[in-house]
């Protein structure tokens, strides 16, 4: 009989030396796989040396957890990070991208890169030759999707056919918990204003990767997209580079505040998911931030347990 571990690793191997920039960039049997190891060695039933292996870190943009979990699951798989922040590197200061992307390859064995626009990081996987990992763009956020996945996956169990709701913007978290959900067979519901939709090319493609039957689909009714679902699950209104439009979006987000009269319309035992950082009062309550549904603390430590998984898998560590 093949050992847990063992079939595991062969689901992964197919992503090794691969860039990580979409949540469709891995299948069905490489995203469940990537979760079944982060539960591995979240629990301890894993070790994992990557043989002092070395990630840069390139973050055009502010991060907290996806910093600081990256650095940590580089340093438990055995491995450094070396941060390459561009006010203080030759990036600030205009160096073309095609040559920090090369001589970086020749320095470290993967690059995380936090960005705005997708097709910088695109450029970035084109020139280097080590993985290029997307630590969120404006498009997507793959990495948190694993996360919020392993959390809802601890606390119900299998994927397949359960909903999760997610109520705010159509932003990057949004559609990579489309596209991430659908190969899990998870049914993604996304609660959102008029105006404020995910991409419908992000919606078709995560519709055409669905598996186990899953239905994802865009409602502007925040208590059609909640009922019986396994996880209700928000985001700030205004994400970065949006700091301008936060009055305008307040207005047009009244009513889509996760509360507990919305909660109340989800699941029995339904979970709160919530990326961070999260503004109280507006796109959750208080009670509900700290209500015994909240697995919010849980999802925010699930970022170092499925991005070492990701990491292992990308640098042949398995």
């Amino acid at each position: 009989m093949v050992s847990a571990a063992a079939g595991v690793a062969a689901a992964l191997t197919t992503l090794r030396g691969c860039d990580f920039l979409s949540s469709a960039d891995s299948n069905p049997e490489e995203t469940a796989a990537l979760l079944q190891l982060a539960t591995q060695l979240k629990s301890g039933d894993r070790r994992i040396d990557l043989g002092n292996r070395v990630l840069g870190l390139i973050f055009s943009k502010a991060s907290t957890r996806t910093r600081v979990s990256f650095q940590v699951a580089m340093a438990r798989l055995g491995g450094q990070t070396v941060d390459l922040n561009p006010s203080v590197t030759q990036l600030g200061r205009g160096e073309p991208l095609e040559d920090t992307a090369r001589v970086l390859s020749r320095y470290c064995d993967a690059l995380a890169i936090r960005t705005f626009a997708q097709q910088e990081i695109a450029d970035y996987a084109h020139w280097a030759t080590v993985p290029v990992i997307n630590a969120l763009t404006d498009l997507e956020h793959p990495c948190q999707a694993l996360a919020d996945f392993l959390t809802m996956q601890e606390a119900h169990g299998d994927l397949a056919g359960q909903t999760l709701a997610y109520i705010g913007d159509g932003n990057n978290v949004a559609h990579s918990l489309m596209l991430c959900g659908a190969l899990l067979g998870v049914n993604v519901r996304i609660g959102c204003p008029e105006g404020f939709e995910p991409l419908s090319g992000v919606l078709d493609q995560a519709r055409s990767l669905a598996q186990h039957g899953a239905v994802i689909e865009v409602t502007s009714d925040p208590s059609k997209a909640v009922a019986d679902a396994q996880a209700v699950y928000t985001d700030v209104w205004a994400s970065m580079g949006q700091e301008a439009e936060q009055l305008e979006r307040e207005q047009a987000f009244a009513g889509f505040c996760v509360d507990q009269d919305l909660m109340d319309q989800a699941g029995p035992a339904a979970i709160v998911l919530h990326c961070l950082p999260a503004h109280r009062g507006e796109e959750i309550s208080a009670d509900v931030m700290e209500s015994p549904a909240s697995r919010i603390f849980d999802q925010a430590e699930n970022r170092l347990h499925a991005q070492q998984a990701l990491l292992a898998a990308l640098l042949g560590g398995l």
